[in-house]
């Protein structure tokens, strides 16, 4: 082994810049004006019309979940039949039978 050298007895300093203040810039400016203006409007809250449009959206919705279930088991039912008629069977068609309730 070699003996240290006295630079490396001392260490090696590693000089660092002192820390500078954050450059403070001008605020940014807005794109565009404040929305004060459209937030509140001069006539009151019509709260009856607006009760009236949500019940309107909701039935709307109802109605709208409703015909896609619908159209969804008619796809599936469309399905069945058109794979049992593509493997050759015959008796493929729903029969509908009347109860043999009594007269």
């Amino acid at each position: 082994m070699s003996a240290p050298q006295a630079d490396d007895e001392r260490g090696r300093v590693v000089p660092f810049r002192g820390r500078e203040p954050p450059r403070r810039a001008a605020p940014p400016k807005e794109p565009v004006e404040g929305l004060e203006k459209y937030s509140q409007r001069d006539e009151p809250d019509d709260y009856r019309q607006r009760m009236t449009n949500n019940v309107l959206a909701l039935i709307f919705c109802v109605v709208l979940i409703a015909a896609g279930l619908w159209l969804a088991n008619t796809i599936a039912d469309l399905r069945k039949k058109q794979d049992c008629v593509l493997s050759g069977r015959r008796d493929c068609a729903d029969i509908s039978v009347p109860s043999a309730g009594p007269k």
